[in-house]
């Protein structure tokens, strides 16, 4: 470590992050903790990532954005060394706006250099906040409310998810926020925004007139002191704000760089939404801890679809060292032909966020050659628990090994699918747990904490899965997703691994739908391949083949036009699940009107709402003077039902 120092800041330049060996096993994991953490890892912050790396990296491409997704069009560029300058400047117009350590600067912007300097500059001055902009306004509000944001910084334009309108609506809602920076798009002229509101000031405007090489504020920065708040819970449900700390996301950082050997050769294309952690910490600060250049592509990341269509030519123009992407995204690509590109730059190809389907993993190296290697992350564990390093094969749903300094155990389910004390043995399969340098510093509300942890101080991750021999987690779903006929537990991917292997399905999810005697009725929904065609029929036909448990044969397959997506690529279940209930409503609704013989025009509408209710909407004209008949049968046919339904007037 050299003995410079940054002005006023009181820790010493360090060397940015480096393998200190290629890990091929976990004898390397466990020779990294030969070495005590405290002397393995000195850095403290975030900023001091990002202060080593400028100094270390200098005029090196950091980040690369690309306007669109035409390959030949030309992208912008940052050096560290400029990244550094305006992290700096963004922590110091922060820091005149009365932010300091214990104040949130939310962030709802979509891909694009200025998200780092909120990220970065936002944790620098006080913690940062990312907004997924596909919330509602209710929801935002409720979120910034409880981190008690004081800054906005928003994108300037509705071109994206109508970013600037959502903010300007947000502005007054929230009752600490003082302050809305606009973050102009990319090549927006200057001067052609028009007057602002009071209150409401130019981002890049504030940011220039701010001194680059250091923190005006003098502060030190503590791994203790918070960094980021993250929304966890999916898109339902009352707002979660987890604590990230300083020290959890630079231990990320740096177990990162050990475990999967990233360096400054390095070239990655993040399509991750900077909302997500997956995004913001493995695909981020990871890689421009250690010297790579991060490819930002577009705006709409990989939702932008000529991104998608132009992949391969992306790859063979920016020769990224790696590809990382969800599953979903990965069978997205299986459908876009190389044409010829040369994608031979591509050295480690990674997965995350949800289990992998072997016949997909399988489809993605017999068309390209790449082998898909599966880690596990969580926003409670600052984005990374387990890595498959590259040079390691293993089977689809073995996520690789645990990060050094880490501890994990697989501990047997108890009565009500929570984490019970007893251990099980290798080979068999319960809820993961962990502890670790990188776990949360618990959520913003300490209500929710009760059933994050287990009473001996273990993160209760709510993952299924089991140790191998090679003492590598593999993963098998979500506890939650567990389907339970009459008392017994049904893994879903056992179904979803027999019908993915069908050559027409593109993707599958298998759920529970409710059911009067058995509680929960296993049933699959599938999206197929593009140009491809078949039945229900045989695809249940197949399905059933495959599934040796007679318990676990799904009752029906419903072919589906899209599978319900989070905002970060993972199918939503919960969507799927009010879907079959619907199913299952509207199966009962015919059967009782069948039975009345109330003619088909007359008979009452099916329609969900939201993710947990299910309305039954009879028409009283229509249905004449059946109306109170059918009310009333309908009523004891639908009451038994484990779902949540409602019978009124259309």
């Amino acid at each position: 470590m050299t003995t410079r120092h940054d002005n006023n800041y009181s820790t010493p330049v360090g060397a940015p992050f480096r393998p200190a060996l290629p890990v091929r096993s976990l004898a390397d994991i466990r020779k990294l903790e030969e070495t005590p953490l405290e002397q393995a890892l000195t850095v403290r912050s975030t900023y001091e990532i990002f202060r080593n790396a400028g100094h270390a990296f200098g005029g090196k491409t950091a980040l690369t954005f690309l306007r669109t997704g035409n390959p030949a069009d030309e992208p912008i560029r940052w050096s560290y060394a400029e990244l550094l300058a305006r992290i700096h400047q963004t922590a110091n117009m922060l820091h005149t706006l009365g932010v300091g350590p214990d104040d949130a600067v939310a962030v709802l912007l979509p891909g694009c250099l200025e998200y780092h300097l909120a990220l970065w500059g936002g944790e620098a001055a006080g913690i940062v906040q990312p907004l997924n902009p596909l919330l509602t306004d209710e929801k935002l509000v409720a979120l910034m409310t409880a981190g008690r944001a004081k800054v906005l910084i928003a994108y300037g334009s509705d071109s994206e998810s109508g970013m600037w309108s959502k903010a300007m609506r947000l502005r007054g809602q929230v009752p600490t926020l003082t302050t809305v920076l606009r973050v102009a798009p990319h090549d927006e002229a200057p001067g052609t925004a028009g007057a602002l509101p009071e209150g409401v000031a130019e981002f890049d405007v504030l940011r220039a007139a701010q001194p680059d090489d250091r923190l005006v504020s003098g502060r030190d920065i503590a791994p203790t002191d918070i960094a980021a708040y993250f929304h966890t819970g999916g898109t339902t449900g009352a707002p979660k704000l987890a604590r990230h700390s300083h020290g959890a996301q630079v231990f990320t950082a740096w177990a990162s760089v050990q475990v999967a050997g990233m360096n400054e050769n390095g070239i990655s294309i993040n399509g991750y939404p900077l909302f997500h952690v997956a995004g913001v910490l493995p695909a981020s600060l990871s890689s421009l801890s250690a010297g790579v250049e991060v490819i930002i592509p577009t705006p709409s990341l990989l939702r932008n679809k000529e991104v998608l269509a132009n992949y391969w030519k992306l790859v063979a123009k920016y020769r990224p060292t790696s590809l990382s992407a969800v599953p979903t995204v990965l069978a997205a690509l299986a459908n876009v032909p190389l044409d010829g590109a040369d994608i031979s730059s591509i050295t480690y190809c990674r997965t995350g966020a949800a289990v992998l389907a072997p016949e997909l993993a399988a489809r993605f190296e017999r068309l390209f050659g790449l082998h898909v290697h599966e880690s596990l992350g969580m926003t409670e564990m600052a984005g990374i628990s387990t890595i498959t390093p590259p040079g390691v094969d293993g089977p689809a749903g073995c996520v690789g090994f645990r990060l050094p300094y880490m501890q994990m155990r697989v501990v047997a389910l108890d009565e009500n699918g929570n984490a019970s004390d007893r251990e099980v043995a290798p080979g068999e399969q319960g809820m993961v747990l962990f502890k670790s340098p990188n776990v949360f510093s618990g959520f913003v509300d300490p209500a929710d904490n009760a059933k994050a942890f287990t009473a001996d101080g273990w993160l209760a991750t709510g993952d299924l899965g089991w140790i191998d021999s090679e003492e590598r987690l593999n993963l098998t779903g979500r506890s939650k997703d567990l389907i339970i006929r009459s008392g017994h537990n049904i893994d879903p991917k056992t179904i979803e691994d027999a019908l993915g292997a069908h050559p027409t399905v593109q993707l599958c999810a298998a759920v529970g739908a409710p059911d009067a005697y058995a509680g929960e009725l296993p049933v699959i929904f599938a999206t197929l391949v593009p140009g491809a065609s078949a039945t229900e029929e045989e695809l249940l036909a197949f399905t059933a083949e495959r599934v040796d448990e007679a318990p676990a044969k799904p009752k029906w397959v419903s072919v589906i036009e899209t599978m319900p997506m989070t905002n970060v690529g993972k199918i939503y279940k919960p969507e799927l699940r009010a879907m079959a209930a619907r199913q299952v409503v509207s199966a009962t609704v015919v059967e009782v009107c069948v039975s009345l013989g109330v003619p088909e025009a007359a008979r009452p509408v099916v329609k969900t709402e939201g993710e947990s209710l299910v309305r039954v909407l009879i028409d009283g004209a229509a249905a004449g003077a059946l109306a109170a008949s059918l009310q009333e049968r309908l009523q004891k046919a639908l009451e038994p039902l484990p779902f949540k339904t409602r019978i009124g007037a259309q």
